[in-house]
């Protein structure tokens, strides 16, 4: 008898550091992507070696120290800045009300937020026009995902009062990849400040901050990076940060003289950072860096997702009863799509295929199942979520 065998590929070797991956069919990476092994295994020995030096002790008060510092820099190196621009948080909702609230608003000022963005960054931003008498309005950006122009878009609800513009990198519901360097031009001739909602963009774009200038960059660890949930960050830009008011304040974002008393604010991304933080989980998010550099670059990794989403949107877009909502193959690893045999929802679909231990979700508005892919998804697993749809639609 002959026997057929698979050799195994690089990604397959690579995969196997992520046990999430052993028993499923991953494609919400968009919402939490699963942690390696290794990740998981220096959260623990971090909180043990912790405890066994003594919580409070100088010894692990300089290790944390140390943890910070290499993890700052590990993120700064993915995004191409300085680490001094670079402040922890603990996920993008933190990062997007620091730069929200630490503007120093009059009433009158005028908001703009795309149509596209988080409930989170919406809710604040109402708080803030309902506590300031700030006039908060939409740009509509959905509209631009096929035709149109996202940046002439923008300009046109710009006005000469508009102090800050608020839009995601990616749109989180249709996957769109705003030109930012555009963006950032024309923000920047109205004098108005840009903060970006890069929670879709981080881990799976290639990044360069410091050649984009955009004002402020908040992103988090748990999603594209694979890290562990409860670390995040924020880019601010140091023309921008003498100007943004710390939103939070604690011990970590002061200078404190001889008798512990603050006199004044860190002179770098420090200074929004507040105290004690889940430090065990710094290094696992520095782990997980790691692990996907060990793969490839963030170019590479980068074309990979490109070369996944593109097969997943060729694929689904023949099936009879789904339509895509992009009419192109996608430029990020977001691929959202709705069912058109209005007797099924597309809920029904969601359930049903983590019924079969496929995992999308899906999205309100607009009203679509989005599935996320990485460059950890194999060609098997886009094959298997295609076969699954096209029976659920029989």
């Amino acid at each position: 008898m002959t026997s057929i065998y698979t050799a195994k590929t690089p990604l397959d070797d690579h995969r196997e550091q992520f046990p999430a991956l052993g028993n499923k069919i991953y494609f919400n990476y968009g919402g939490q992507g699963p942690m390696p092994q290794r990740v998981l295994d220096v959260i623990a020995q971090s909180q043990t070696h912790i405890q066994h030096i003594g919580p409070f002790s100088t010894e692990v008060g300089h290790w944390i120290d140390e943890e910070i510092k290499t993890t700052r820099e590990a993120i700064a190196s993915e995004l191409h800045v300085s680490p001094q621009t670079i402040t922890f948080t603990e996920n993008v909702t933190v990062g997007c009300n620091i730069g929200l609230w630490g503007i120093d608003w009059q009433a009158g000022d005028h908001l703009l937020l795309s149509d596209c963005e988080h409930p989170g960054v919406i809710a604040t931003t109402q708080e803030i026009a309902r506590r300031f008498a700030v006039e908060v309005t939409t740009c509509p950006l959905m509209v631009t995902l096929n035709e149109g122009d996202s940046v002439k878009a923008i300009a046109q609800h710009l006005r000469p009062n508009t102090r800050l513009v608020v839009l995601s990198h990616v749109l989180w519901n249709t996957g769109q990849v705003l030109p930012l360097d555009k963006i950032v031009e024309i923000c920047k001739n109205n004098n108005s400040l840009l903060l970006v909602d890069a929670a879709q963009s981080v881990g799976a774009l290639p990044l360069n901050l410091a050649e984009l200038g955009v004002d402020f960059y908040a992103f988090t660890g748990h999603k594209w990076l694979c890290g562990p949930a409860g670390v995040g960050g924020l880019y601010v830009k140091p023309e921008t940060r003498e100007s943004l008011n710390p939103t939070f304040i604690g011990l970590r974002g002061v200078v404190v003289n001889s008798e512990a008393q603050p006199v004044n604010w860190r002179p770098d991304g420090r200074r929004y950072e507040v105290a004690t933080s889940s430090f065990t989980l710094y290094p696992g998010l520095k782990t997980a860096i790691a692990v996907h550099n060990e793969w490839g670059t963030s170019q590479e990794r980068y074309q990979q997702i490109l070369r996944n989403s593109e097969s997943l949107w060729r694929q689904l877009a023949a099936l009879p009863d789904v339509k895509c909502l992009r009419t192109s193959p996608p430029e990020s690893g977001i691929v959202s799509f709705q069912l058109t045999n209005q007797t099924q929802t597309n809920l029904q679909l969601v359930q049903y295929l983590e019924s079969q231990k496929i995992l999308t979700r899906t999205i309100a508005n607009p009203n679509c199942v989005r599935a996320s892919v990485h460059y950890l998804t194999l060609e098997s697993e886009i094959e298997q979520l295609v076969e699954r749809v096209k029976e659920f639609c029989k």
